[in-house]
């Protein structure tokens, strides 16, 4: 499965090297519902490889709980051996495009355990991403919770 994730990010990066002709372009909105897809993926599968190449130099992480995290902590938590991400969906998806730019915005549940306690989440998320150096990069990414 990580194989196939960094196979999938590769392929998607290697066809993300045009810069887009028309910011409403559709295949530039679908490109990134798969980009948030294989985030997700990438999150359960513990891939901070495969997050390190989908995220900004200078990212900003606002988790449900008002923790603020730059891109080295966010990483870290996803090696953290005791943060156990079972399942990762999201759903009700929109992408807004500006320019070199796209806010994407739905709705998640995540389910798994940190610490050994069980947790479930259903919440909202908003990730803003940057066509920059030939690629699309998240340059911040926040969650709130619907209720636990």
């Amino acid at each position: 499965m990580l194989r196939a994730t960094s196979c999938c990010f590769l392929l998607l990066a290697l066809t993300g090297q045009a810069v887009p002709q028309n910011p409403k372009d559709d295949s530039q909105q679908t490109k990134l519902l798969v980009m948030e897809r294989l985030w997700n993926e990438a999150q359960v599968n513990r891939d901070a490889r495969a997050l390190d190449a989908m995220i900004g130099s200078a990212f900003v992480n606002t988790e449900y709980d008002g923790e603020v995290s730059d891109k080295a902590k966010f990483l870290a938590d996803i090696r953290d051996p005791q943060f156990n991400l079972n399942t990762l969906s999201i759903q009700d998806v929109k992408v807004s495009m500006y320019a070199e730019s796209a806010v994407v915005v739905g709705t998640y549940r995540t389910k798994g355990s940190y610490q050994g306690k069980p947790y479930e989440h259903v919440g909202r998320f908003t990730d803003t991403w940057v066509f920059t150096e030939g690629r699309w990069q998240c340059v911040a990414s926040h969650t709130s919770l619907l209720r636990k």
